[in-house]
């Protein structure tokens, strides 16, 4: 009698060749292929896995204005070489921040896993008015940068509210700026490219800006910590930077922030069969719904909209707002887990109007 063999039942056996997973080669995306990859090895000991680096074309394009997009960009400016390795066979699967993810992906891929959500909160990133006193009355002050002895600081702790009118604060993301501007239109907000610590040194030395907006996800990754005094502190980070985490209530995240997903081959059921261990049940219900949300709103990573979805109780609820007309538009909805994508749909449907 034939006996049924799971695509894992070799798994105690080495693996013919290693399984290849594919990142993109920046700080941040290595440092989440590594998270990736410490899993797999964890779960299965015996399989052979490496890291494979390729280079984007939202990589090569870094001075391409991601806050105006135009026609000329193309969709999954940071997946799409990624995406060709997999249908290749030059990788197995691919790990992506769930963000850059476009919510439709090529013919012969899927989502195979989605892991454990990080903080799904944006940070506002400044520099610290008592320490800047401290270094201009040092004797051994430099200037650095010309003009940098005219950056300004701000207390510990600041809140949004507590900035001047007219400060300048710089992103690169279409909805922060939506949502910085309906919170505080007497706000600049300017364009800034670049890995983590580039835009750190640039909001260091640069004394036309006075903060910058970032992921908490990234810093978290990248072993930065926000101290509780508001202090910003790692290998990468200027002296004297402070930070405040800005709630949802407030700044509202990208679809997927704080999720790292995990691209495979449909039909490939070994492949499958390993990410399902690392797939996260609840976050991949709420990027289910915040995707479908997405997708109903004709939309990509640089849509102006911004949702979040979480469990309360047995129900996902999921909070979006939308700035394609102009105005800022908002909804929010419940349904059964089960019904995740239903949901953004629902959700997308009273924000567009359809």
């Amino acid at each position: 009698m034939a006996v049924a063999v799971s695509p894992l039942a070799t798994s105690d056996m080495p693996a013919e060749r290693p399984i290849i997973v594919a990142t993109r080669g920046s700080a941040l995306a290595l440092a989440q292929a590594e998270a990736v990859l410490a899993q797999c090895r964890a779960a299965f000991p015996r399989l052979r896995f490496e890291q494979k680096i390729i280079k984007t074309t939202g990589d090569k394009l870094q001075s391409a204005s991601l806050a105006k997009p135009d026609a000329s960009l193309p969709k999954g400016l940071f997946t799409k070489e990624l995406e060709v390795a997999l249908l290749k066979h030059q990788a197995d699967l691919a790990v992506h921040s769930l963000k850059d993810l476009p919510v439709d992906l090529p013919a012969g891929l899927k989502l195979g896993a989605v892991c454990k959500r990080a903080d799904v909160r944006d940070v506002l990133i400044y520099r610290d008015a008592a320490f800047l006193k401290q270094q201009a009355t040092a004797q051994s002050l430099v200037e650095w940068t010309p003009g940098q002895a005219e950056r300004r600081g701000f207390n510990p702790l600041a809140k949004l509210k507590d900035f001047p009118p007219g400060a300048v604060i710089a992103t690169s993301s279409t909805r922060r700026r939506a949502q910085l501007l309906a919170l505080r239109p007497d706000l600049r907000v300017v364009e800034l490219r670049g890995n983590v610590p580039t835009r750190l040194e640039k909001l260091n030395n640069q004394a036309e800006l006075d903060a910058i907006m970032l992921a908490a996800a990234g810093l978290e990754r990248l072993h930065f910590t926000i101290e509780t005094s508001g202090a910003l502190r790692g290998d990468a980070v200027p002296d004297g930077m402070l930070v405040i985490r800005l709630e949802p209530e407030e700044m509202l995240p990208a679809v997927g922030q704080g999720a790292v997903g995990i691209e495979v081959r449909d039909g490939d059921e070994r492949i499958a069969e390993i990410v399902k261990r690392l797939n996260h049940f609840n976050t991949h219900q709420c990027v289910l719904a915040e995707r479908a949300f997405l997708r109903g709103m004709g939309g990509g990573c640089a849509t102006p909209v911004g949702a979040h979805a979480q469990f309360v109780g047995h129900l996902l609820h999921l909070r979006a707002v939308s700035f394609v007309s102009g105005a800022a538009k908002r909804a929010e909805a419940r349904r059964p887990a089960k019904e995740a994508e239903a949901l953004g749909e629902e959700v997308a449907a009273m924000l567009s109007g359809k």
